[in-house]
């Protein structure tokens, strides 16, 4: 991505004062640490501010009422939309899912929107048409939003409000009070704050927030950096062949410890349909890379309980494998 161009070079710089040579794993595994850990740090940074500076300007109850509708499935369709329209990785839309909570967005339709960002949004559309033509790239988008919207109607079928971890309420909009950490905006409605105070507030939320996820952050990141630097290149190929009846379900186990965006796995995708994966396996893949990751568990765990954690990822798990299953079948 050419907005952290100066990112990877100072990723360079710093393992320029090492012995390593760029063609050395180890110097792939920390240069993807580096360059992934302060990537992400900006972003979280940055979308955090944005969406809380934003919100203040918001009421709670519009974004709950546009969210929680009659039918909730709406809401579950306007969240699988709001998805593709954000291209951000599965750990960036983390602080996105944490806003929509605390506006007292339900716990589905949340779900929904964290589904739907990383893995299909304008930046994996336009790719995938580029590489594999506008049939391909319509039917991911039509599965990817179609697993958005019924994994979100499932799990807030659940009522698992009580697994989400007890902090995130506290910060949570109830439309006549704000907490402390948002004191400054969405008071009393004589109170109208000032665009410094909006920003301070936004400061001091955004501060907590980023200090209290950035640790998992880093873990999740140090491992992903040490699977994308030592997982041998040829293992997809080898065990996920077409041959194999249980590919599809093997490729979704591999993608989920991995992390990248949907830009840096369509060429990944396009190599294994080059090798002979069939499609649908590929595609699968690609799903579970930036659908489920296992940074995004990591730094969820943060936010959910986990028995809430599993369930998540068990039912997105089982509706990617479905899917790719059914992609074989009809491509």
């Amino acid at each position: 991505m050419p907005l952290f161009y100066p990112v990877e070079k100072f990723a360079d710089f710093v393992l320029s004062f090492t012995s390593l040579s760029s063609n050395d794993v180890l110097y792939g595994a920390l240069r993807f640490f580096i360059y992934d850990s302060i990537k992400i740090g900006l972003l979280l940074i940055t979308i955090i501010f944005a969406i809380t500076f934003i919100r203040s300007f918001l009421p709670a109850q519009k974004i709950r009422k546009m969210l929680s509708c009659r039918f909730s499935i709406v809401g579950n369709i306007l969240a699988s939309l709001l998805g593709i329209i954000t291209p951000f990785c599965s750990c960036s839309a983390v602080p996105l899912f944490i806003g929509l909570l605390e506006a007292g967005v339900p716990l589905g339709v949340t779900f929904s929107y964290l589904i739907s960002a990383p893995m299909v949004n304008e930046i994996a559309v336009v790719l995938l048409f580029g590489m594999f033509g506008w049939k391909i790239a319509l039917l991911y988008v039509v599965s990817g939003v179609l697993l958005a919207i019924v994994a979100g109607v499932i799990l807030g079928k659940m009522k698992l409000e009580h697994l989400v971890e007890e902090y995130v309420w506290e910060f949570k909009s109830d439309g006549e009070a704000e907490p402390s950490s948002a004191k400054g905006y969405g008071g009393a409605k004589e109170e109208k704050p000032t665009t410094k105070e909006r920003l301070l507030s936004s400061y001091y939320y955004t501060k907590n927030l980023v200090l209290k996820i950035i640790p998992y952050v880093l873990i999740g990141v140090a491992l992903g950096a040490g699977i994308h630097g030592y997982l041998p290149e040829g293992l997809l190929a080898v065990y996920a062949s077409a041959s194999n009846p249980f590919a599809v379900i093997i490729v979704v186990l591999i993608g989920i410890p991995l992390y990248s965006n949907a830009a840096g796995t369509i060429p990944i995708v396009r190599s294994l349909v080059e090798k002979g994966l069939p499609m649908g396996t590929a595609l699968a893949f690609m799903m579970s890379v930036t659908a489920l990751s296992l940074p995004e568990m990591i730094i969820l765990r943060n936010v959910l309980k986990p028995k809430l954690l599993a369930l998540y990822f068990g039912i997105v798990g089982l509706g990617i494998i479905a899917t790719g299953y059914m992609f074989n079948m009809v491509l």
